[in-house]
């Protein structure tokens, strides 16, 4: 058996595997080892799985790194981090959607996924708004700063401006800690009850500011601190 014939026996397995339970019992490396398939057609991707699950963590993580760190992994390239990051584009697009027509409490846990989604995995801190209107529902969530690795600047004028240019009636604050730690530092707890007064003079609910990482998250709001 040629080295062809192998590797095509082995994705063909794979992906008997995967159609079982829709790859549902699959470890991260040899989802992102099917993924991959698509873009590099003729070489072993196993390898390359490995290395950059090894380098990020997990699937999701990998997902959602840089592209300029994607590239840097031996065996990858532009190609493959284009690829990638079409995927994750498609899952962040995927959860907001899930989100879409209705933000309230019977569909809060639906909205701490997406946060987690769209920003748990991230390498440096993000901070986002979700605009909402009379009734909740979803008008636009926006990237309104980005930072370091531990800290990014707010500004409560910045996010009232837009609420009111998107007509916005209420607002959900999130942003990640790429530490893994979702405790809210005095800066945070500060510039939450900044923007809630800001809102408030103008009419507009801030209904809680939630911090992510990957595998945990904090409401200041169910931890009394709006």
């Amino acid at each position: 058996m040629t080295d062809a014939d192998d590797r095509k026996g082995h994705r063909h397995r794979l992906r008997e595997r995967f159609a079982a339970d829709d790859g549902a019992a699959m470890p991260d490396y040899e989802l992102l080892e099917l993924l991959l398939f698509q873009v590099v057609p003729r070489r072993d991707t196993k390898p390359l799985a490995k290395r950059l699950i090894d380098r990020f963590g997990s699937l999701a993580a990998a997902l959602a790194a840089d592209s300029e760190n994607i590239t840097r992994i031996e065996g990858s390239g532009p190609a493959i981090a284009s690829y990638l990051k079409a995927i994750h584009q498609a899952g962040r697009r995927l959860a907001r959607e899930d989100i879409g027509e209705r933000i309230g409490l019977g569909s809060w846990d639906k909205v701490i996924d997406y946060c987690r989604a769209e920003l748990g995995h991230l390498p440096r801190e993000s901070f986002h708004v979700l605009f909402l209107d009379q009734k909740n529902g979803l008008l636009a969530a926006e990237e309104q700063s980005r930072g370091t690795v531990d800290q990014t600047s707010v500004y409560p004028r910045e996010v009232v401006k837009r609420a009111l240019e998107l007509d916005a009636k209420a607002l959900v604050m999130v942003h990640n800690h790429p530490s893994g730690d979702p405790t809210p530092s005095h800066a945070d707890i500060e510039i939450t009850r900044a923007v809630d007064a800001a809102a408030q003079a103008l009419g507009i609910a801030l209904h809680d500011h939630v911090i992510v990482t990957r595998n945990a998250h904090k409401s200041l709001r169910s931890d009394g601190l709006i």
